[in-house]
């Protein structure tokens, strides 16, 4: 499993927008400055995940995006899965060939890990990382 750049990019662009949580909409002009994306693959992002139903949207001036629930409720397999579809491992069939079932067993395994890794953790966590510094919220055992 492996993490695109779009599904990278709309978990920054959501962390930004919990970092500075406000009833104010926020601008894809503002949120691609926070976060030094490019505005056009940005607003394409922004409409994916507002299709998803994590981020709300105001036409006009003052307009912008919000997020829809409250950033505790938000995953980072939700983020990733409106962007770039459901989750999935890499390997799926099997060969029987020396070695690589146990290899497979492996890699599903690994696979699993992440998802429950990714399901588990919200924007709020992020957020809490962020203010608190990288070192100062371990990392969580499952």
């Amino acid at each position: 499993m492996r993490v695109s750049t779009r599904g990278d990019y709309a978990v920054r662009a959501l962390l930004s927008l919990a970092l500075h949580a406000s009833e104010r909409p926020t601008s894809v002009k503002e949120i691609a400055e926070r976060t030094n994306l490019p505005q056009p693959y940005l607003e394409q992002i922004l409409l994916a995940v507002k299709g998803a139903g994590l981020v709300l949207s105001k036409r006009g001036v003052g307009g912008g995006y919000v997020l829809a629930r409250p950033a505790n409720e938000i995953t980072l397999a939700q983020i990733l899965g409106a962007v770039d579809g459901p989750l999935t491992t890499l390997v799926t069939e099997h060969d029987h060939c020396e070695g690589h079932c146990v290899l497979q067993e492996v890699w599903v395994s690994v696979g699993e890990e992440m998802r429950l890794h990714l399901d588990a953790t919200t924007l709020a966590d992020l957020v809490e990382r962020t203010i608190l510094g990288h070192a100062a919220t371990p990392v969580r055992d499952s």
